[in-house]
């Protein structure tokens, strides 16, 4: 079995080691030289690289390769061209060039621009990244790349995430040198993404048009059995679901993605995958391809993958955890606090970096993690809260309360720690319990983000954590490199840090009401709402970290709002068309069904028995009279409140969130009463029941 798994691991992937093994070396010298210092690509090289590339493939089956990408619709896109090349004798020969390696043109106007691109300027670009493996995938050599205009802007996800990456690295060199590491020639930032995830029958699933439409139910009465009982997380993995698992897994694997634990999770039909950590544009690739390995390999299954983050109200939804971390090329941990003077130091001054990073910058994190469906998630009693606060733990956070009041640190102690002096009193990285109910949370040598949607790409959240993260460490670097006593300005820089931005820690229970009273009064951001949170995107202290970082030029990211207001938008535009459909086509109908039913039964008895009581009769038959007019009316009123759409995108959002929304909540819950009362032949959709408890 060992030796299966070795064998398999990767099998599907044009990695190092193969690489090696196929090109000369002084080409494979110079590849890794692009790959692991970014050096410039030569033309020469990329050609070599390509037939190499393509001998491999085709060796395994491939007879097509494409660009893949992300583009601004949130998944990934690829366009297939075979190896094929007709020669002069009417055959053909198998060729690829460095060209076709390196630079593909897909048509740029179709895609999501937010106004960048129109439909009269079609051409985009498609760039190799070599830092992230090439791969086979069904037949087909996938090429991982960015994707931007004719005119340069990006119309991807991965090219501002790369551009993050380049932006943490400068800054956090400039603050190590400080520390005198000149051995140090590089930063990564990693990264871990848990992905949470409802399998149900395929049969209960063809027969829902809202989870086929929208990823959701739009209806749906409670079941009598949910997650009450604490029965379904960690419980014995049913056989159908881990024969799924065994499945994805090997073909997890054969690409290089480190696929590492797997369980139940709280809600029924619920379930986790989690990975081992990988460099960040690496993990959001294969975070990519796991959701579309999910949704493939449980069809292959006679099941069907919900990745939506709320599909079923009243038990738990879905998201991401990404644990995210800093590391040096020479292997150092820089959330490591170390065991000497110099390193404490060095660890507290990143830990400050990112404390005023989170605190100053609250608003990009929760809007790189706003969407409609995350909305029906956050602050729910499975998900944090839409107030951004960081959790340290009770001995972290006591340790810097004693260095920012002087006082010593530990019932012992009888002096005061003076960073870059005393060696920091040692901590267990596990010195307090978890905090699941923390949007950010430190968890020994990295920090968890918890409030990514369960169908998010993880680049979003990647790239604002480190732009504002660059942003902090960059002023910091500014401050320090003029330094004339370097010791005496970190301490105060550090002191002053913690005291500025002390009002975003914050270790106690998210969920508590009383903590959206204490996060207001120290003056954090409650964000509700995506448009809540988009109304900030374009902030001036915003805007200025984008361009001082050159994670994005204005028209940039004055595109992703367009486009992130326009998807929410059209996303509850099409939940409300969907019931409204489902309301005439479906919901209605079974109502004059029950009611004609009802009405019969109550006149035959009537006529064969004087005097019988025909009160449930009677009294269920008024019921449902008063449920279909309130759906009746209610479908009236969603229907005209679609008609009323603001033009202004912006206003649109704020209209869905505060008109839409509330009328479709309306109109559920009388349809949801309805089914209540109906017998289950005549009700037209399966239970929530039907669903959670689908797979067997």
């Amino acid at each position: 079995m060992e030796s299966m798994v070795t064998e398999l691991f990767g099998s599907m992937v044009f990695n190092e080691s193969v690489m090696k093994a196929r090109l000369p070396k002084e080409t494979f010298r110079q590849l890794m030289k692009t790959i692991k210092g970014g050096e410039k690509l030569d033309a020469g090289v990329a050609t070599v690289v390509a037939n190499a590339m393509k001998d491999w493939a085709i060796e395994n089956g491939a007879t097509h390769f494409t660009h893949w990408f992300q583009p601004l619709t949130g998944i990934t896109a690829e366009k297939h061209d075979s190896f094929i090349s007709p020669t002069s004798d009417g055959n053909v020969i198998m060729e690829f060039s460095g060209k076709e390696l390196v630079q593909g043109e897909p048509d740029a106007s179709s895609f999501p621009s937010g106004g960048l691109r129109a439909t009269f300027e079609a051409r985009g670009y498609t760039a190799w990244d070599p830092t992230s493996y090439a791969f086979i995938k069904d037949g087909t050599l996938c090429i991982p790349t960015a994707f931007c205009s004719y005119t340069g802007e990006a119309l991807d996800k991965k090219t501002p995430l790369l551009r993050s990456m380049e932006a943490l690295n400068r800054q956090a060199v400039r603050v190590l040198r400080l520390f005198g590491n000149e051995d140090v020639s590089s930063v990564k930032t990693t990264v871990g993404p848990e992905q949470e995830y409802f399998l149900v029958d395929k049969s209960v699933y063809d027969r829902r048009e809202d989870l086929i439409f929208t990823g959701r139910t739009l209806f749906g009465a409670k079941s009598p059995k949910g997650q009450e009982l604490e029965d379904h997380y960690f419980g014995m993995i049913k056989p159908r679901v881990q024969a799924f698992m065994k499945d994805l897994n090997k073909e997890l694997w054969k690409l290089g993605i480190l696929a590492k634990t797997e369980h139940n999770e709280v809600a029924p039909a619920q379930h986790e995958l989690a990975p081992i950590f990988s460099t960040t544009n690496i993990a959001c690739d294969h975070n990519q391809l796991m959701m579309e390995l999910m949704r493939k390999t449980a069809s292959k299954h006679g099941m069907v993958c919900l990745l939506h983050e709320k599909p079923f109200a009243g038990v738990n939804g879905s998201g991401k955890h990404n644990n995210w971390s800093i590391s040096t090329d020479t292997g150092k941990n820089l959330l490591d606090p170390g065991e000497t003077p110099s390193q404490n130091a060095q660890f507290l001054l990143f830990l400050a970096a990112i404390i005023r990073a989170v605190d100053e910058y609250q608003d990009l994190l929760r809007i790189s993690v706003a969407s409609a469906g995350n909305d029906h998630r956050l602050g729910a009693n499975e998900a944090p809260p839409a107030i951004i606060s960081i959790f340290l733990g009770d001995e972290l956070s006591e340790i810097l309360d004693c260095l920012e009041s002087g006082r010593p640190y530990g019932k012992h102690a009888k002096e005061k720690m003076e960073i870059g002096v005393t060696v920091l009193p040692e901590f267990n990285k596990d010195a307090t319990d978890r905090n699941r109910t923390s949007p950010f949370a430190f968890t020994g040598n990295k920090f968890e983000f918890r409030m990514l949607g369960s169908q998010d790409s993880i680049a979003c959240a990647n790239i604002m954590i480190n732009t504002a993260v660059s942003q902090v460490l960059s002023e910091f670097a500014d401050e320090l490199e003029k330094s004339k006593d370097f010791q005496k300005d970190l301490q105060a820089l550090i002191l002053r840090t913690i005291k500025s931005h002390k009002r975003i820690i914050f270790n106690g229970n998210g969920y508590d009401e009383s903590w959206v009273q204490e996060a207001e009064r120290r003056g954090l951001y409650n964000l509700r709402s995506t448009p809540d949170a988009l109304d900030h995107l374009l902030d001036e202290k915003n805007l200025k970290a984008f361009k001082a970082q050159k994670i994005f030029s204005e028209s940039e990211i004055r595109s992703r709002y367009e486009i992130q207001n326009e998807n929410y938008c059209k996303i509850i535009g099409i939940e409300a068309m969907t019931m409204l459909d489902m309301v005439h086509r479906q919901i209605l109908p079974a109502a004059r069904t029950f009611a004609k039913s009802l009405s019969e039964t109550v006149s035959a008895m009537q006529t064969a028995c004087k005097g019988c009581d025909v009160s449930y009769e009677s009294e269920t038959l008024k019921k449902v009279a008063d449920l279909t007019k309130a759906i009746y009316e209610s479908t009236k009123k969603l229907a005209a409140d679609m008609e009323k759409l603001p033009e202004d995108i912006g206003q649109q959002g704020h209209y869905f969130h505060e008109v839409v929304l509330p009328a479709m909540a309306e109109l559920r819950k009388a349809v949801d009463e309805l089914e209540t009362v109906s017998p289950k032949e005549i009700w037209p959709l399966p239970s929530y029941g039907d669903l959670l408890f689908s797979v067997r």
